[in-house]
C-alpha cells in the first residue's frame, strides 16, 4: 500500500494534543498539586570532590515547618561489587547519583533534603544542615582524568590492574586493520575535542509523590517513561513495584535526558516520611549542575584510501567522559562512526571515563554525532587529498544492502544511497556561495529500536475509538497512533482519542527513547484494532445470523463478503457499538509484545555557512537534511523531528558548551550564559523525506527521531573549512577559535 492509497497514514492531521498545549490547558508535572501539599528541597554540594565525614541534620528537622529529612542512608545501598541492571542503567550508580553516601562526586551533587510546608521554610531548613567535608583533588577533562596521576573518584574501579578511572571499554573489529592501512594509497588521521552539551529541554524536572496510609505510593512526574519510573523508585526506596503507581504527566521535552530519575526518590521519601504529598522541582541552574548532559570527548580516527577512492580502513578510538559514575555512550560513538560505509577493515574502540561532573544521560543518539564528527571530518578530507567530490566519495563506499556493519549486523535494504544521490541532485547542492561562504557535507547513522510495547484498543458506545498506548508522547506519537487506527478501521481520524495510560491502567511499555516508539506503538496498535475488526465483522455476523467469515470489514462498515452470503445494507462502527450489549458486551482488545524488526537509519546532510571575519561568528545560512525515514505516518511531525535534530546539531557545533571555573563548577547553569541557538541564529531548515519501507514492519516505519542529530557537527565543521580554508578539530566553533585561526588576526592586531 503506498502513501497514496491512504487516508491517513502519511497525512498532515491536525495533531491531538496540539490546542491544549498553546491555550496552557495540558497539565505538566510542576502544575500538579495536592491538598496537605508541601514541599521537598534537595542540599547539593558546593564541591566537585569531597569526602562526606559526617552531616548533622539536626537543626533542620527542628525548624517549625519541617516535616522530613534525608540523607544518602535512607536509599538503599547497593555493594558495589555486583552490578544491578535495569535496563542500561546500574542501580549502583543511580543509587548513588540521586543522593551521594560516601563521597561528593560533583558540584551539585544532592547531599541531602528536607521536605516543608513552604518552599521558604525548606530553603531555610537546607541552610541549617551542617556537612562536614574533606575537600579532595578534582578532575572534569576526559584526557586529564585518565592520567597516572589523576585524582580516582572510585576506588574499585580497576583498569589494566590498577585503580583507574576508566570504568569500562567497548570494541568493534572487522577484517585486519593492518592489512587495511598497509593497502591504502592515502591516509589522514586527526585527534578532535568536543565539549559536554545539555539536552536544553524547556521544562525542568519535576514530580509530585503521595504516600497513603496503607503505603500505596503515586507518582506524577515529567518522565520519557512511566515504567522506568516505578522500577528505579522501587529499587532505590525498597518499595514493591506493587505499591508504586507512576503516571506520565505531558512532557516539555526531553531529548533522552528524561530517561533516568533524580526527584522521584527523594520525594517518595520524604513522603513516607512526613505522610504528606510532596512536590520537587529543579530551578534551571539544578537542571544544568545535577542532571545528564552528554559527554564531552576526545577522539582520534585514522581512514585510508587507494587512489581511486576506495576506502579500505578505518580506525577510531573514542574517549567519552561519563560524568562521576560509569555509563558514557561509547556504544554510539563506536558502533556508528563507520557505518555508513562498507569498509572491510575497521577497528573502533570506545572508553567510558568518569570525572567530576555530574552524570551523563541519553542525548538523542547518544554517542553517535561524537562519532559521526571525526569520521566525517576526515573523510571530507581524504575526498579532498584524492580530488573526489565529497559525496561521489561516500556513494562510492556506501553501506548497502548485504554491507556488515562493524559492530555486528549485514545490512537488508537500507536507503543510505537514495540520500546521497538526493543530495547530489539537489538544487541546494549545486547552487553558488557568496562571499566568506563554505558548503559542506556529512552522513551519519543510528542504530534505532523496538523493545517491549502495549496497546489497548476500546469501542465507545457511540462508535468513537480511545485508544492507551503506554509511552509518554515526545514526538508526535499520539498524532500518528490515530492516523494508524482510523486508517485501519476505515473512520475520521477526529473520531480516535489517544490516551497514554499509567503503570496501572497499560501493560508494560519500555522508554520513549531509541527512536522505537512510533515503530513499537505502531505494532501493538495494528495487533489490537486488527483484533477489534476481527470482533466488529463477528457482531454483524450475528446481526446478520451468517457466518464471520462471510463478512468483510472496508471502509469503516460491515458487509456481507458477496451477495451469496446475503443481502444486507452495511452496518457501521457506530452502529455495532450501539447493539454490543444485544451482541456479546464491550468491544475491544489490546496486545503486549517484545517487538522486533527494527532496522537503523541513514541521514545525509548539506550546509551552508558564512563566516563573519571581523568578529567571528559563523552563521548556517542554508541547510538540507536527506533522510530514509521508512514510512512517514505524520510527514508535518518527521519534518519537525528532522529540523529539531538539525537546530540541535546547529548549537553543539558552534556555541554550546559546559564552561567549568576554577573550582570544578559549571559557570555557565543557565540558558543567560549557555547558548542555545535561536529562531534568529537559524535559517528555514529544509527536510527531504525518502520513504524506503522497513519491510519488518506493517507500516513500513523506519525510526526517525535520532538520526538528524548525528551528521550535523560535521557538515557545519565541513562547511566553515570550505569557508575559511582552515579546520577545526574542536567544539564549539566559537568567535574565539574562529579569530584564533584568522590570519592576521584583525581584532588583535589592531589592539598591537
Amino acid at each position: 500500500m503506498t502513501s497514496q492509497d491512504n487516508k491517513w497514514i502519511g497525512k498532515r492531521t491536525i495533531r491531538p494534543d496540539g490546542a491544549d498545549k498553546v491555550t496552557g490547558r495540558a497539565a505538566y508535572a510542576a502544575d500538579s498539586t495536592m491538598p496537605g501539599m508541601i514541599w521537598g528541597k534537595i542540599l547539593r554540594s558546593p564541591h566537585p570532590h569531597a569526602r562526606i565525614k559526617s552531616i548533622d541534620t539536626s537543626k533542620a528537622a527542628a525548624l517549625p515547618g519541617v516535616k522530613a529529612v534525608m540523607t544518602g542512608q535512607d536509599i538503599v545501598d547497593f555493594p558495589v561489587d555486583k552490578s544491578v541492571m535495569l535496563g542500561i542503567q546500574d542501580m549502583r550508580w543511580m543509587a548513588r547519583n540521586v543522593m551521594a553516601r560516601d563521597k561528593a562526586l560533583f558540584a551539585g551533587h544532592p547531599i541531602a533534603a528536607v521536605a516543608a510546608t513552604t518552599e521558604s521554610i525548606a530553603a531555610r531548613a537546607l541552610e541549617l544542615i551542617e556537612v562536614d567535608y574533606e575537600v579532595l583533588p578534582w578532575v572534569i577533562d576526559v584526557q586529564e582524568a585518565m592520567k597516572p596521576d589523576a585524582p580516582i573518584l572510585h576506588d574499585f574501579l580497576q583498569f589494566e590492574g590498577k585503580p583507574s578511572n576508566i570504568a569500562g571499554t567497548l570494541e568493534h573489529k572487522l577484517g585486519d586493520i593492518d592489512a587495511g592501512f598497509a593497502e591504502a594509497d592515502v591516509i589522514i588521521e586527526r585527534s578532535f575535542h568536543t565539549a559536554p552539551v545539555h539536552q536544553g529541554y524547556i521544562e525542568p524536572h519535576a514530580c509530585l509523590v503521595s504516600v497513603s496510609p496503607d503505603g500505596k505510593a503515586t507518582i506524577w512526574s515529567s518522565s520519557q517513561g512511566q515504567f522506568m519510573v516505578r522500577a528505579m523508585c522501587a529499587y532505590l526506596t525498597g518499595l514493591p513495584q506493587s505499591d508504586i503507581r507512576a503516571i506520565p504527566a505531558e512532557i516539555g521535552g526531553g531529548f533522552g535526558g528524561k530517561t533516568i530519575i533524580y526527584l522521584e526518590p527523594v520525594a517518595l521519601i520524604l513522603a513516607r516520611k512526613s505522610g504528606r504529598p510532596v512536590k520537587m522541582t529543579m530551578s534551571r541552574e539544578d537542571v544544568f549542575r545535577a542532571s545528564g548532559p552528554t559527554s564531552g570527548a576526545y577522539s582520534t580516527v585514522k581512514m585510508g584510501a587507494t587512489k581511486d577512492g576506495r576506502i579500505v580502513a578505518a580506525q577510531g578510538t573514542f574517549y567519552l567522559q561519563a560524568g562521576a559514575f560509569p555509563g558514557s555512550p561509547i556504544r554510539g560513538a563506536a558502533g556508528c562512526a563507520f557505518t555508513p560505509y562498507d569498509i572491510p577493515n575497521v577497528h573502533a574502540l570506545g572508553y567510558d571515563v568518569v570525572s567530576n561532573r555530574s552524570k551523563v544521560a541519553a542525548y538523542r543518539a547518544p554517542g553517535a554525532p561524537i562519532g559521526a564528527y571525526a569520521a566525517e571530518c576526515v573523510l571530507d578530507e581524504l575526498a579532498e587529498a584524492l580530488k573526489i567530490d565529497p559525496l561521489e566519495l561516500r556513494l562510492k563506499n556506501a553501506a548497502k544492502q548485504g554491507t556488515k556493519a562493524a559492530y555486528g549486523p549485514t545490512f537488508p535494504r537500507i536507503g543510505y544511497v537514495e540520500t546521497l544521490k538526493a543530495a547530489m541532485e539537489h538544487p541546494h547542492y549545486k547552487a553558488p556561495l557568496g562571499p566568506n561562504q563554505g558548503r559542506g557535507v556529512a552522513s551519519g547513522y543510528w542504530f534505532n529500536a523496538g523493545g517491549e510495547s502495549s496497546a489497548q484498543v476500546n469501542i465507545a458506545e457511540d462508535g468513537t475509538v480511545i485508544v492507551i498506548t503506554g509511552h509518554p508522547d515526545v514526538g508526535g506519537s499520539r498524532a500518528s497512533t490515530a492516523n494508524i487506527a482510523a486508517e485501519l478501521l476505515g473512520i475520521d481520524y477526529r473520531k480516535v482519542s489517544v490516551l497514554i495510560g499509567d503503570t496501572s491502567t497499560v501493560g508494560f511499555s519500555n522508554l520513549t527513547g531509541g527512536s522505537r516508539v512510533t515503530f513499537a506503538s505502531a505494532i501493538v496498535v495494528t495487533q489490537s484494532t486488527e483484533k477489534v475488526i476481527t470482533q466488529l465483522r463477528e457482531r454483524a455476523a450475528k446481526i446478520w445470523k451468517i457466518d464471520p467469515e462471510a463478512v468483510v470489514w472496508e471502509n469503516g462498515e460491515a458487509r456481507p463478503v458477496s451477495d451469496n452470503a446475503g443481502k444486507f445494507p452495511p452496518l457501521t462502527l457506530p452502529e455495532i457499538a450501539a447493539k454490543a450489549n444485544a451482541t456479546g458486551g464491550p468491544i475491544g482488545a489490546g496486545a503486549q509484545l517484545n517487538t522486533t524488526g527494527a532496522e537503523g537509519g541513514f541521514g545525509t546532510h548539506i550546509c551552508d555557512v558564512e563566516v563573519d571575519p571581523e568578529v567571528g561568528t559563523v552563521r548556517v545560512v542554508r541547510y538540507t537534511a536527506f533522510q530514509d525515514v521508512g514510512r512517514a505516518i505524520h510527514p508535518s511531525y518527521v519534518e519537525g523531528q528532522i529540523q529539531g535534530g538539525v537546530a540541535q546539531g546547529i548549537g553543539w557545533a558552534l556555541s554550546e558548551e559546559y564552561i567549568y571555573d576554577k573550582n570544578g563548577k559549571v559557570d555557565n547553569p543557565g540558558f543567560l550564559d549557555y547558548r542555545m541557538p535561536v529562531c534568529s541564529d537559524l535559517p528555514m531548515l529544509d527536510a527531504v523525506m525518502l520513504e524506503i519501507p522497513n519491510p519488518k514492519h506493517p507500516q513500513g516505519v523506519r525510526g526517525v527521531g535520532e538520526v538528524p542529530l548525528v551528521p550535523v557537527l560535521s557538515a557545519v565543521a565541513n562547511a566553515v573549512y570550505d569557508a575559511l580554508g582552515h579546520r577545526f578539530y574542536s567544539l564549539p566553533m566559537s568567535p574565539p577559535k574562529i579569530l584564533a585561526e584568522i590570519e592576521p588576526p584583525p581584532m588583535a592586531q589592531a589592539a598591537e
